[in-house]
């Protein structure tokens, strides 16, 4: 086996030989694939599949290393480093994603079939220089995916959720419903979770923002967290939680479970899709309706989307008040537009009067969460719920972002300020004995 020098390779750490040229990314691909013949007669894959990951990667390492230098071939160090890494990247790991999802940097990972493959960094959208062969060499990955987490993907059920063991949040769409090749999508959360102190650091959320809704927490009331899709609605979801006090008894139920809380007495619940007969489905409404029984303090839910609106409004006003969730909404309006779809759905015989006076009854404050347009992420509003008048459910603003200008880099400038309305959660706050100063509803700040 042979193959010339070749260039080094400057980035492998970030994107999989993404300096290589065409033709040099086609003969490392023609030698990977004769490597692999080779090391499946010199290794037991029985033996490696057993042994941990750091005594799999040394000998394969050693194995792959031995079969180069018996080949006499004529690679530098950085890309001898670099075909290793790939070969035990595509037997053991995620193949051409390893370098991605080892990147701290990469929020989102977003692959268009095999040959289109975008990430998201510092929140801007941008392809990558990684690609698979060919589709097969994604199924390939996917089903590694979904196998290692206990969910299943092929023709007769093509789309799958799942959380990656990482705790990543995975979704995956394969042909043919996708007709370029499976599509996927994979939503990536740090190793150390985002704390409050974070989200005012990088101006998402003012201090006095976050003073209020910590004590909105502390002194619970029933929060719902609106957003758009990437918006950071779970990232907020999970900094909310960290005010609930230790002693609680706290059950969260998510389709993928993404939330990180750090309370000891937590029960976290998540849902399962059906299996190959179709059968044992359990959905997000089953588990709200379940975890009444079972005597929370509080429930967090990941995501409204359904009919489990109308279970989590009547946890809401029977008994766990200061429950948080999250809806896809584009301003509160919105949010409580959608609630009252949702409820219709859960309890169709319901008129809308009754179904508003419920909203109006179980919701304190809802959370606006946006994403701009230069990737940066904002609490837009904070929107408290008065009641209802004429059949209307009223709400008033307390907190807002204002967007003031786009520079010519793209970037959004704006400012958060207080609208001067004193809430009339402030009484509630008093009798939790929270105490807020008045100055945090005469704010302004520019960013």
């Amino acid at each position: 086996m042979r193959i010339g020098r070749g260039r080094s390779i400057r980035n492998s750490d970030s994107e999989r030989d993404a300096s290589l040229t065409g033709r040099n990314k086609d003969r490392m691909r023609a030698y990977k694939r004769e490597l692999r013949a080779l090391i499946n007669q010199s290794i037991s894959f029985e033996e490696v599949a057993t042994a941990s990951e750091k005594e799999r990667t040394i000998k394969l390492d050693k194995t792959i290393r031995s079969l180069l230098a018996k080949g006499n071939v004529h690679l530098s160090r950085r890309e001898q480093d670099l075909l290793v890494k790939q070969l035990i990247d595509d037997m053991f790991g995620l193949g051409p994603l390893e370098p991605l999802v080892a990147d701290p940097a990469v929020s989102d990972i977003m692959i268009n079939g095999p040959k289109h493959v975008f990430v998201e960094r510092g929140g801007k959208l941008m392809q990558t220089n990684v690609t698979f062969e060919d589709n097969d060499e994604l199924m390939t990955v996917i089903e590694r995916i979904v196998t290692a987490v206990g969910r299943r993907v092929d023709e007769s059920s093509p789309m799958v959720d799942a959380r990656m063991q990482d705790g990543s949040r995975f979704n995956a769409i394969i042909p043919p419903l996708a007709i370029d090749g499976a599509a996927v999508s994979i939503r990536r959360f740090g190793t150390r979770p985002i704390l409050w102190e974070d989200l005012i650091r990088f101006k998402s959320c003012p201090a006095p923002f976050m003073e209020v809704l910590k004590g909105a927490v502390q002194s619970k009331l029933n929060t719902i967290i609106s957003g758009g899709t990437g918006s950071g609605k779970t990232t907020l979801l999970n900094v909310l939680s960290a005010f609930i006090p230790d002693h609680e008894r706290i059950i969260t139920i998510e389709d993928s479970a993404e939330l990180r809380l750090q309370q000891d007495h937590l029960i976290r619940l998540e849902t399962r899709a059906a299996n190959q007969e179709g059968k044992g489905a359990v959905n997000q409404r089953d588990l709200v309706k379940n975890c009444l029984r079972m005597r929370p303090d509080r429930v967090i839910l990941g995501e409204i989307r359904g009919g489990e609106a109308v279970d989590m409004l009547t946890a809401m006003n029977t008994g766990c008040a200061g429950s948080l969730a999250t809806v896809h909404a584009n301003n509160p309006q919105d949010a409580l537009a959608r609630f009252e779809t949702m409820v219709s759905i859960g309890m169709p015989n319901m008129s809308d009067k009754v179904i508003r006076e419920t909203i109006a009854r179980a919701l304190d404050i809802i959370v606006q969460q946006a994403r701009l347009s230069d990737g940066t992420r904002r609490v837009t509003a904070l929107t408290e719920i008065t009641g209802i008048e004429d059949g209307v459910i009223t709400t008033q603003n307390i907190f807002e972002f204002e967007r003031t200008d786009v520079l010519a880099d793209g970037t959004v400038k704006g400012k958060f300020q207080s609208t001067g309305r004193r809430p009339r959660f402030m009484s509630r706050f008093a009798s939790y004995g929270i105490q807020i100063s008045p100055s945090l509803f005469d704010f302004e700040m520019s960013v």
